[in-house]
């Protein structure tokens, strides 16, 4: 069996016998795009370490609006998992499959086991927690305080990667930023009269990134 722990640079410094159990007790997992991992209320059944594809963890209010918290991708981790695995609670949000997922699952009782006997396995799930939360803390103050045309430019620009063309709803956006529909709407329509972008039915076309870039402070 290949050593997939390889995908993970911060597992490097686990000793031998803990890079043993990880490897005996972790279970390859497949699913195809769209999958929902896990909802709000589930019990957590497993630690997921990505290897291939993305996850989009997401909240969902009462009243049907999300906002996306953060995205696993591969050699990473999904937090708000490690907090219903530590807590002993349920699911507070939901993960989706946004492309097809290839990753490996740790039981429960292994990974409390490597949690308790092994420093280097702690540090890597903490330095993933830690690192995570902060993001979540910056999230918070961007939906809080941010002007919503500079999330939206930074947004656009982020999902772009480079690319021009983008196949995005904007509800996707709405849900992206934490916004409702309509405010998102109302946006782009004032970035395509200035000129930057173009739009489309389920797409979108950059056509002056620099002027985006200038508005997201980039």
């Amino acid at each position: 069996m290949s050593d997939w722990t390889g995908s993970f640079a911060a597992l490097a410094g686990l000793d031998d016998a803990s890079r043993q159990l990880l490897q005996a007790h972790s279970q390859p997992v497949r699913v195809a795009e769209g999958t929902v991992l896990f909802r709000e209320g589930s019990p957590c059944q497993a630690y997921l370490f990505v290897l291939e594809g993305q996850i989009r963890v997401q909240k969902v209010g009462e009243n049907g609006r999300e906002i996306t918290l953060y995205r696993v991708e591969a050699g990473e981790t999904c937090i708000v998992t490690t907090a219903c695995l530590m807590s002993g609670t349920d699911y507070d949000a939901e993960g989706v499959a946004e492309t097809a997922i290839a990753a490996q699952a740790l039981p429960i009782p292994a990974f409390r086991q490597l949690l308790a006997t092994s420093a280097a396995f702690r540090d890597f799930v903490f330095r993933a927690y830690g690192s995570r939360i902060a993001d979540l803390l910056l999230l918070i103050e961007e939906v809080s305080f941010g002007r919503i045309d500079q999330r939206l430019a930074a947004c656009l620009l982020q999902r772009a990667r480079g690319q021009s063309a983008l196949s995005l709803t904007h509800q996707e956006v709405a849900a992206e930023l934490g916004s409702a529909r309509e405010v998102i709407s109302r946006q782009l329509k004032d970035f395509e009269r200035r000129g930057w972008i173009q739009l489309g039915r389920g797409q979108l076309q950059l056509l002056d990134s620099g002027a985006l870039q200038q508005l997201a402070g980039k």
